[in-house]
């Protein structure tokens, strides 16, 4: 009974290219939304100009 031996998954060190590809996929994805979220800042702001210099909006309080 001694002699029995329960077979255990061998732990492996880190995959070099798995980690690459994980940290570049992660990165592009960030990347992504970062200029998603950069375009739309700028498309609000293009907007509030566009505004500003049709005269629509001022930003002068009116006097009353």
């Amino acid at each position: 009974m001694a002699g029995h031996r329960v077979a255990h998954a061998t732990l492996k060190g880190p995959s070099v290219v798995k980690e690459l590809i994980i940290g570049m996929a992660l990165g592009l994805a960030a990347g992504g939304l970062w200029k998603m979220h950069h375009w739309n800042e700028q498309r609000k702001t293009r907007a509030f100009y566009d505004l500003l210099e049709r005269g629509e909006i001022s930003v002068i309080p009116a006097e009353e």
